[in-house]
């Protein structure tokens, strides 16, 4: 009960601790909002009214997909939400989201493409006429999500194996290490260029791909708390009263070394969202069409001179999204200091 009391009195103040870094909090809303948004995209841009009244029939085309003879196209395979002409003296009316393309979508009215700026593209058109914004709101779900999986994977996969060459040491630990140590020296990122060029690359497989050798880094502090963990008298006194190994390893070990697992995190995060965008930028990444940051920056590069606005608004949202990403990192960092 007193060890229990302890352990939530530490996290309180950490918890505190953290609070007080304002920046840190404030990116955690900032990145909170942006991920609300992006996972939730269909409703704020795209060229489907989320209400549609028509013939006094309600429907939801934000839901559902409808046949263009529902509104009198008998010859259409796609309905064109945009060549309705209601009837408002019969109360027919839609509402649109915010933006109204899709991030597939290109703008066919315009001259020339990547089309600068306007009323109807806020942020302009990449090179195939496609809404920046929207392409922008979209691809980062695929970030975010590339992001988390391989930072689930690799910490998953890291603490486990960490872990167990801590808390056994001997030849575990020993051969665990020459196998890192091996591991270590592969050239990561053009070895992960060259499998993805053999295979048609997709998000769970750049995943996969990523998580191979991005659990190393992580497992040598794992080891290390285990390693300082596994003599102290909590330990000890588990093992004295029966406790087995997996007992152990997860319910006493685990929750005090979680301090490097914590920290490490968000760094890690943000490291991942620039690996995805650089292979995207390389033309590795994510299958065409998806949207992506990176290949809207690999476009930028193709028409600087000209398409001013494919470099400047990805590269604002990749560093916005890295820098709040690097203050929550500083206040993790600081709230878990055992020097405070």
């Amino acid at each position: 009960m007193i060890e229990k009391f302890i352990t939530n009195n530490d996290s309180l103040k950490k918890w505190r601790r953290f609070k007080s870094r304002k920046l840190s909090v404030l990116s955690c809303w900032m990145i909170g909002l942006a991920c609300f948004f992006s996972f939730t995209g269909e409703f704020w841009a795209n060229n489907r009214p989320l209400v549609l009244k028509y013939n006094n029939s309600y429907y939801f085309p934000v839901f559902k997909d409808y046949h263009p003879s529902l509104f009198g196209d008998e010859n259409g395979l796609v309905t064109n939400y945009r060549d309705f002409e209601l009837d408002t003296e019969k109360g027919d009316f839609a509402i649109w989201p915010v933006v109204h393309w899709n991030p597939y979508e290109s703008n066919k009215e315009v001259e020339a493409y990547p089309s600068e700026p306007t009323t109807d593209n806020w942020m302009g058109t990449d090179d195939r006429g496609r809404d920046i914004l929207t392409r922008l709101l979209y691809g980062l779900r695929y970030s975010i999500s590339f992001a988390f999986l391989v930072w689930i994977v690799t910490f998953f996969v890291g603490t486990i194996l960490g872990g167990a060459m801590g808390y056994f040491g001997g030849r575990v630990d020993f051969w665990g290490q020459r196998v890192v140590e091996v591991l270590s020296t592969v050239p990561q990122f053009f070895l992960l260029i060259i499998i993805i060029s053999t295979f048609k690359p997709t998000l769970f497989l750049l995943v996969f791909l990523s998580s191979l050798f991005g659990w190393i880094s992580i497992s040598y502090y794992v080891r290390g708390e285990y390693l300082k963990n596994r003599k102290k008298e909590f330990v000890e006194a588990a093992r004295a009263l029966g406790a087995g190994h997996v007992r152990i390893f997860f319910k006493h070990l685990l929750p005090n070394s979680l301090s490097p697992i914590i920290t490490f995190s968000p760094f890690v995060i943000a490291g991942n969202i620039t690996s995805l965008a650089s292979l995207d930028y390389l033309g590795f990444g994510l299958t065409p069409p998806t949207p992506s940051w990176g290949e809207l920056l690999n476009q930028a590069q193709k028409h600087f001179t000209e398409g001013w606005w494919l470099a400047i608004y990805p590269s604002l949202a990749l560093f916005l999204t890295l820098t709040m990403l690097s203050l929550i990192g500083e206040g993790v960092r600081d709230a878990m200091d055992p020097k405070d």
